[in-house]
């Protein structure tokens, strides 16, 4: 699996404001936001439920990434789901820093790989037991 993902109570705005608090709280930060309803709505006339993709960034973790491996800014940000399923609940997933990064056989990049994943565990883990 390249991802791991929880359902969040709430409505679409709220838990993506509720992702993105999370993830500052883990040094993340929002570099683009794709909102794929306007786009496949504008693009090709086609309705779709809400869905966008947050390119989530830890600055000094993308620094040892680059550091280890310039290239590996192909497959940097971290990407992260908000999407609205058929019922109306809200999903949040995440890419899965460990499944992606094991492309790159540089030193130090596994070690990268799990603790960029431990932030989003307890992002993930913050969605779903708020204090």
């Amino acid at each position: 699996m390249y991802s791991f993902s929880t359902q969040v109570k709430g409505d679409m705005a709220s838990v993506e404001q509720k992702v993105v608090e999370a993830l500052k709280t883990e040094g993340f930060g929002i570099l683009t936001e794709i909102d794929v309803q306007a786009t496949l709505k504008k693009k090709l006339g086609i309705d779709h439920r809400p869905y966008r993709i947050l390119g989530a960034c830890n600055p000094p973790l993308a620094h040892r990434a680059l550091e280890a491996d310039p290239d590996i800014g192909l497959l940097l940000p971290c990407n992260v789901v908000v999407r609205e399923e058929a019922d109306g609940a809200v999903t949040v997933a995440f890419m899965d820093p460990v499944a992606v990064l094991t492309l790159v056989e540089r030193e130090g990049v596994a070690a990268l790989a799990a603790e960029v994943r431990a932030r989003l565990e307890r992002v993930r883990h913050a969605l779903v037991n708020p204090e």
